[in-house]
């Protein structure tokens, strides 16, 4: 899908600022509303303040042929949201409206009242989109000043010999096309260049999964085909794959490697049956000699997609190609997948990554905070290890927070200070339970599959988990009896309401199942 940005919102409320007319046009009020509501979302994620620095500034450009464009009034602020929120953005996006496949970030430049360009918009780069208030304008220049700092000093991109090019859509390091930007047309998606195996920190939950990527990027042939990565959000799937890709650029320039969603992919197949040209895109990716696929279960149920990326994944084989998968289930375990697409995803290497443990977590801020070269107080790190056990995401995110925090407000980083800025994180730590883990343990409660909680069947033995575990997700989870629902294999929230209410009465009724229900919610909540 496609971004756009608008002018400040924190400055300039709910108007659209510095945006062209034509570009305003593109909104209707579905949209708008939908904005409203995903804003409103990552305000409660994120909390007041990550929302005010980082979050508010963006706005809505257009919405158009299942694409959002959001607008940044600055490139480093682009980059710092497209990097720690773009993922939750587009998630809440696609909850609320179907139809929107893709998000897309991108720098706006300020408008005079005329609509038009500022030509002096070049030399101010830290400006923000111009508004009626001349008070206002002042005071997000020095906003965006302070932050466009703040987030060179955070993400460490000054000095590093890396920039962004143009219309190119990735990164360019000493002149050259980054991997993820081999083609003009950008077929390829950007890479992170902190997504290295040298910034990957090793523990028991992921040492298998780093070992097979790394013996798979260091081979000249092919030593298991697919690689297929698994495991939940934010615990180092992504950076494996980037580091893979890194490493192959780097040590082997001659190969061709083109790593993407599988939702881009979907979203490329869909445009070449439209501009009728599935022929070139045939070509370009089976000639490729290394396929990365990243978050395969987004073609679930996408019959057409799972055809040609299944015709795609057995040209490449036949080929002796490297193919490299990841998903948030093992393929076993991947629900509206065809069968024979299944098995070839678990034909090769499949690699799991668990959950982080304290030791992982608090090497993982070390390092971190190692390679920033900030000082972090060993208390705080072991505090934020102990509290922030939801992903690495999750945890780098929080300490993002803290050093942006630090560096905006010049405030010392301790454990008072953390606590205060970390005040709405550690609330929703204290008990935040994931519907699929709350599956994931009842289904292995109850000895049935994961994939049994999505399908039709409506045996006793697989209805009557399925129920508790959607009671349970109503219990100790803040989603929505739609959100739940859609968790359930697109289940309708009556049928949801029905088994809340069901197992309620059974709680009461049924002593061995309310032994089961307790025992599964105090493994729940630690």
């Amino acid at each position: 899908m496609q971004h756009a940005v608008r002018g400040t919102q924190s400055a300039l409320g709910e108007s659209n600022g510095g945006i062209p007319g034509d570009q305003q046009a593109a909104l209707d009020d579905h949209a708008k509303a939908t904005w409203q509501v995903v804003r409103e979302k990552l305000r409660s994620e994120f909390g007041a303040t990550a929302y005010r620095y980082w979050l508010d500034p963006v706005a809505l450009i257009a919405v158009e042929a299942g694409v959002a464009r959001l607008g940044a009034p600055t490139r480093a602020m682009r980059d710092w949201v497209t990097q720690h929120y773009l993922d939750r953005i587009q998630s809440f996006w696609h909850s609320e409206d179907e139809n929107i496949h893709f998000v897309e970030i991108v720098v706006v430049q300020p408008a005079n009242g005329n609509g038009q360009k500022n030509a002096s918009s070049s030399a101010t780069s830290n400006s923000v989109a111009q508004s009626a208030n001349s008070s206002a304008r002042g005071r997000i220049s020095d906003d965006v000043a302070r932050l466009d700092k703040a987030a060179n000093e955070v993400t460490g991109a000054e000095g590093s010999g890396l920039s962004y090019a143009g219309n190119a859509k990735g990164l360019v390091s000493g002149g050259r096309k980054a991997i993820g930007t081999m083609s003009d047309d950008g077929i390829s998606a950007a890479l992170d260049p902190r997504y290295t195996f040298d910034n990957f920190v090793i523990g028991k939950p992921n040492e298998f999964a780093y070992a097979a990527a790394r013996r798979l990027a260091e081979a000249e042939s092919v030593p298991f085909n697919p690689l297929f990565l698994y495991g939940g959000v934010g615990l180092g799937k992504t950076h494996l794959m980037h580091a893979i890709a890194w490493h192959i650029r780097r040590t082997q320039p001659h190969r061709t490697v083109i790593y993407l969603s599988a939702e881009k992919f979907m979203y490329r197949f869909i445009r070449a049956l439209r501009d009728k040209n599935t022929v070139d895109f045939k070509d370009q990716f089976r000639s490729v000699d290394v396929l990365m696929v990243d978050d395969v279960q987004f073609i679930s149920g996408k019959d057409s997609t799972q055809e040609e990326f299944f015709h795609t994944f057995n040209a490449l084989v036949d080929q002796g190609r490297q193919i490299i998968v990841s998903a948030d289930k093992s393929p076993s375990d991947l629900e509206d997948i065809e069968e024979r697409l299944r098995s070839r995803l678990g034909s090769g290497l499949v690699a799991d990554i668990h959950a982080t443990t304290y030791e992982l977590r608090l090497g993982i801020l070390e390092s971190k905070a190692e390679r920033q070269n900030i000082e972090l107080p060993q208390r705080v790190m072991e505090f934020l290890a102990h509290k922030i056990t939801a992903n690495v995401r999750e945890l780098e995110g929080a300490l993002n927070r803290v050093i942006a925090h630090a560096q905006l407000v010049g405030r010392e980083i301790s454990l008072e200070m953390v606590q205060d800025v970390l005040h709405d994180v550690l609330r929703a730590s204290e008990r935040r339970v994931s519907i699929e883990e709350i599956q994931k343990k009842v289904a292995e409660h109850f000895n049935i599959k994961v994939s049994d909680m999505h399908s039709a069947r409506r045996a006793r033995a697989v209805a009557r988990p399925r129920q508790v575990a959607m009671y349970l997700s109503k219990q100790l989870t803040t989603h929505s009896l739609p959100e739940i629902g859609r968790k359930f294999g697109g289940r309708d929230h009556t049928t949801v309401m029905h088994a809340v209410r069901k197992i309620e009465e059974l709680h009461v009724s049924d002593p061995s199942l309310s032994e089961d229900i307790d025992l599964l919610r105090r493994m729940l909540e630690g």
